[in-house]
């Protein structure tokens, strides 16, 4: 979906119910929802890169499409393993469910294959050149149409002008939002703050790796305190130039700052990830923090390799030839 909230409350709202009949400890399976769901800002399509792409001066969205695709497997193999460990040590509590036939599980891969070609279709065009990222997302549109309307019959024509007005009024929001953020731009620009900024960190080290930490740990602060799409309009213009005076890569760099910004998703007191992962499973907040702690821990190990380790995001991009 590119979109955390979303992610948190349809597979929270699917699954939450199923675990909770079969046993499941809630606030773990909250806990789960809530850090793996933020995968979806850095695997295609993704809000948040889109966003970056124009706070950047629009730096390729298809390069920063393929460039995610790797750090956001590596975060969902990172909780998949705590999660592994802690129902491994927990058979009681956590039972494990028949396993499917293989008719059942073919049957259930064609139904779904449908959904599963939009991938394909969207970033393989984009990847081969056949259509742009803005043509991409009105194929988008179009083909989910077909599939929600015709094939899966999920949605009737009577709740499309309901549907069209809520992407209005959400576009709209992220557009107001991108506007704001150029004339704030424009206004650090003209006052010297990003110069300002890059002299201070250039001072306290000229290590990139320790630069690189710096504002990485200003970044998770900023993350548990403002949503994401705000942070990476008001925050890109700031510290973009710094990474390139290092010899980041923009591409890699935004990576990292999505990276980061989505772990503030998951973290009070603001995080929406975490407000709406909680409502669906009906858990307090406070009960869900504790097994978030693990959680937590395996997104930050992965952002320090997804920051030292370029390879990992700019290695497809090269691969197709687009850095």
């Amino acid at each position: 979906s590119g979109s955390a909230t979303a992610a948190a409350a349809a597979i929270g709202g699917t699954l939450n119910p199923i675990q909770k009949a079969d046993g499941y400890e809630p606030r773990f399976s909250a806990a789960v929802n809530i850090s793996s769901c933020v995968t979806g800002l850095l695997i295609p399509p993704s809000n948040a890169l889109i966003v970056y792409s124009l706070s950047a001066g629009g730096i390729s969205i298809a390069a920063l499409f393929l460039a995610g695709y790797l750090p956001g497997m590596l975060m969902g193999l990172a909780i998949m393993g705590v999660v592994a460990v802690v129902a491994y040590r927990n058979k009681e509590k956590y039972p494990v469910s028949p396993r499917p036939t293989l008719r059942e599980a073919v049957f259930a891969f064609l139904d779904a294959l449908p959904s599963l070609f939009l991938i394909i279709l969207v970033i393989g065009g984009i990847a081969v050149g056949a259509f742009t990222a803005t043509e991409a997302s009105a194929i988008a549109v179009v083909y989910t149409f077909v599939l929600s309307v015709v094939i899966y019959r999920s949605i009737t024509l009577s709740q499309l002008p309901g549907l069209i007005l809520q992407s209005v009024v959400m576009t709209s929001v992220v557009l107001f939002l991108v506007g704001m953020s150029v004339g704030m731009s424009w206004a650090m620009t003209n006052a010297d703050i990003p110069f300002v900024v890059s002299e201070t960190l250039l001072k306290v080290s000229d290590s990139p790796a320790i630069i690189m930490l710096i504002i990485t740990f200003i970044l998770f602060i900023v993350g548990m305190f403002m949503d994401l799409t705000p942070a990476v309009l008001i925050f890109t213009p700031i510290f973009l130039p710094i990474a390139k005076q290092l010899g980041i890569d923009p591409i890699h760099f935004g990576i990292i700052l999505v990276f980061n910004l989505c772990i503030g998703l998951c973290t009070p007191p603001v995080g929406t990830a975490l407000f709406v992962g909680c409502s669906v499973a009906d858990v307090k907040i406070q009960d869900v923090l504790k097994p978030l702690l693990w959680l937590y821990a395996a997104q930050i190990v992965s952002l320090l390799l997804v920051i030292f380790v370029p390879e990992i995001s700019l290695a497809v991009p090269h691969f197709f030839g687009m850095r």
